[in-house]
């Protein structure tokens, strides 16, 4: 470890799950040093009093801030430094001039130096990140439950004729769920019992999947409606919406300037694809796809049910545009909305 007290440094950290590589470059983009540390507490510490020895640090350009950055991140936070989050190198730069994790780390604070990467990471260390965990394990959850609902239904179809013949005589899903999780088998000695013990097990992880399920949205309608109670009450928009969005935002609204900036994060901007003479637009096939898919279904239960999304559709339908035009365009005034509710107060006081 070197002390060269400069005045400004930026340094640039390559992260991975054991090890951090971090680069430091003066302002003027010279390579001052390199230094890596164990991906914990007491390398957080250290990488943190090493960058200070080497003069006042103007800011860290960390890669992968929501995954193995994280813990990083919120300690250089914690301690009042300057954070950025630095996106994926470019491959064509990668190409040519080859990789490794200084090498990573050096671009990292390069594109900090140039103003390239100037966006904030997620502080996650509140409410927003208490939504995110239950989201997660929710939607596995969900996952596992349609999974063991495709299988029970396989079984049944390919059971013998007599136990096939009786569970359709049964109506409603739940209603053939727990009679089949009453099933009392016994032992293995022929086709019919091996099937009705396969679909007990079946049956019965359904119901505990599902239980599961209930208990997490209780937990997150609590959450959801203390974080953002306004948003809640707009037409379309549920609990399951509002954790999407409350996840892409994060815990600080005002690190999103713009509806703009909102809408791009959800991938619902028209991106230029412009060239010589020819002026055009192109989708955009980026954004978080899951705020993305929460703001279709938000459009689509607004055109069923929503009055003034139904003159909406009807005057957009006789000035000639198709339905795919009228979603995109319904996704971009929800995201208006949604910033409105979630970011804009939050932007105003921050400002003031």
């Amino acid at each position: 470890m070197t002390s060269t007290n400069i005045s400004g440094v930026i340094v640039g950290v390559d992260t991975h799950k054991s090890t951090h590589v971090a680069v430091a470059i003066d302002l003027h983009g010279a390579k001052l040093a390199t230094y890596s540390v164990p991906a914990n507490t007491k390398g957080y510490g250290a990488l943190e009093d090493w960058a200070t020895s080497l003069g006042k640090v103007e800011a860290f350009g960390i890669e992968g801030t929501g995954s193995y950055g994280a813990g990083l991140s919120r300690h250089l936070r914690a301690h009042d430094h300057t954070v950025l989050e630095v996106t994926r190198p470019n491959r064509q730069l990668r190409y040519r001039h080859g990789k490794n994790d200084s090498l990573d780390a050096e671009g990292a604070a390069r594109s900090v130096l140039s103003g390239q990467a100037i966006a904030e990471p997620k502080t996650q260390d509140g409410s927003v990140e208490m939504i995110r965990h239950l989201k997660i394990v929710r939607d596995s959850a969900v996952k596992s439950r349609s999974q063991a609902m495709i299988t029970l239904k396989t079984l049944i179809i390919n059971a013998p004729a007599a136990l096939r013949d009786t569970l359709d005589q049964i109506k409603g899903k739940v209603a053939l769920i727990r009679h089949i999780a009453a099933f009392r088998p016994g032992a293995i000695k022929c086709t019919t019992s091996s099937a009705k013990t396969a679909m007990q097990a079946l049956a019965r992880r359904w119901l505990a999947l599902h239980e599961e399920i209930r208990e997490h949205d209780r937990q997150l309608e609590k959450l959801v409606a203390a974080a953002a109670p306004n948003l809640l009450g707009s037409h379309g928009i549920a609990t399951m919406t509002v954790a999407e969005m409350l996840i892409l935002v994060g815990d600080e609204p005002a690190r999103i300037r713009s509806e703009a900036a909102l809408a791009k994060l959800c991938g619902v901007c028209p991106i230029p694809a412009s060239s010589g003479k020819t002026n055009r637009f192109r989708l955009n096939r980026g954004g978080n796809r899951q705020a993305n898919a929460a703001l279709y279904r938000v459009a689509i239960v607004r055109m069923r049910s929503h009055p003034p999304t139904l003159a909406y559709v009807s005057k957009r339908t006789k000035e000639g545009k198709s339905k795919s035009e009228i979603i995109r365009c319904l996704k971009r005034y929800i995201v208006r909305e949604i910033f409105t509710q979630l970011c804009r107060s939050k932007t105003s006081a921050v400002t003031a």
